[in-house]
């Protein structure tokens, strides 16, 4: 028997119905199924005590739902009253604050900052929040703030870069070299000419090519020790040389020149190693990118003391990537220059010759792809 002096529980016909039918069901929330249970018992005369035991939870949580049940009505006290247990809602104008001001420079806005860290973002929310009315973000925490920013696809705290095309006559120099390339491919394809008297050189240099050495011995990888080439962590540096180099487009043979700067004089002389590579009456065409070098007072005249020799053709400025020789560079830092120690800055210089004149004796003819679709017809 119940030795409560709490009042009974008394409930209309519908009431009871959906108090049994959420105490049973499958899909509706855990806390109202539990509460439902709690006053049916209690409507059957359990005690407090009693309830609490098989439902397996605690006396103040059954008296507080039974509290509830007789002040508010039985369905009432099955959920929350209003501002107990739910947070302040944050609205969708307040989101797109946070987003606006995540999207400026915190520099802009006062702080040393280049980028938003979460922590700073957070800080700065949290403080000018009810300026702006928004009290619901005064207590706004990481998870939310990532949350807001997710949907938004919003990632202030990194960077990442872009290419401006500031040649306005990009696609138009563009499109001479992708010519170029396709007047290439047709002469490759095509039967041997016996009476052709022009090539294609692809030009580019390669600088900052480090000579690092060892300062202590290196171990090769030694059956049951260590399955890697190992190194000691410190080394030595001493200096760097750059590569000056040009590819033949119908042969695939490169003509390298490896000198300490890849100034006018140093171009003046490849194109000097170039000319030695081709009859006398041949026309060289030469795609290459607009480096000071490339067009100095220096090289110029140069170039006038071999008329009709030299065809330049030129790639858009930041539009080196279209330059083939580009494919041979990336081919060689993954190959022979990859982890490269040397003992001198002159062992360097000879093994990048080295490691040019083995490839050069299996020569591979670069086919430019991207865009040709293009240039169907010359």
């Amino acid at each position: 028997m119940r030795t409560t002096k709490k009042p009974k529980l008394v409930v209309n016909p519908t009431d009871l119905e959906k108090l049994v039918t959420i105490s049973k069901s499958q899909t509706a929330p855990h806390r109202e199924v539990k509460r439902a249970n709690i006053l049916l018992q209690y409507m059957d005369g359990q005690t407090i005590s009693g309830i609490a035991r098989d439902l397996n939870t605690n006396r103040p949580l059954v008296e507080r739902c039974i509290n509830k049940a007789i002040a508010y009505g039985a369905i009432t006290a099955l959920k929350d009253l209003p501002g107990r247990g739910v947070k302040p809602k944050i609205t969708d104008d307040a989101k797109s604050w946070v987003l606006s001001i995540a999207c400026q420079s915190p520099r802009e806005l006062g702080y040393a900052h280049e980028t938003w860290t979460y922590s700073l973002l957070k800080q700065h929310i949290r403080k000018n929040c009810e300026q702006v009315d928004y009290q619901a973000l005064s207590k706004i925490d990481k998870g939310v703030l990532n949350t807001i920013l997710s949907q938004g696809n919003i990632k202030p705290h990194k960077v990442s870069y872009y290419l401006e095309k500031r040649d306005p006559e990009f696609e138009i120099k563009m499109a001479n070299v992708l010519q170029v390339y396709k007047e290439i491919a047709l002469i490759n394809e095509g039967p041997p000419d016996e009476n052709r008297k022009a090539t294609t050189v692809s030009y580019d240099e390669k600088p900052g090519i480090q000579a690092i050495k060892n300062i202590a011995p290196q171990l090769q990888p030694v059956v049951g020790q260590h399955q890697t080439l190992k190194r000691d962590h410190e080394y030595k540096r001493l200096g760097t040389v750059s590569l000056l180099a040009g590819i033949d487009l119908h042969t695939g043979k490169v003509v390298p020149l490896v000198r300490d700067r890849h100034r006018s004089r140093e171009f003046i002389e490849f194109l000097n190693e170039i000319d030695k590579e081709y009859p006398e009456d041949w026309k060289i065409r030469v795609i290459l990118d607009n480096h000071s070098s490339h067009v100095s007072k220096e090289t110029k005249a140069w170039l006038l003391t071999k008329p009709g020799r030299f065809e330049f053709v030129f790639t858009p400025k930041h539009g080196s990537w279209l330059n083939m020789i580009e494919m041979y560079f990336s081919k060689i830092a993954r190959s022979f220059l990859r982890h490269i120690r040397v003992d001198s800055k002159q062992e360097l210089v000879d093994r990048i010759y080295q490691g040019i004149h083995a490839i050069n004796e299996e020569p591979v003819i670069f086919k430019w792809k991207y865009k040709m679709e293009e240039f169907a017809v010359i």
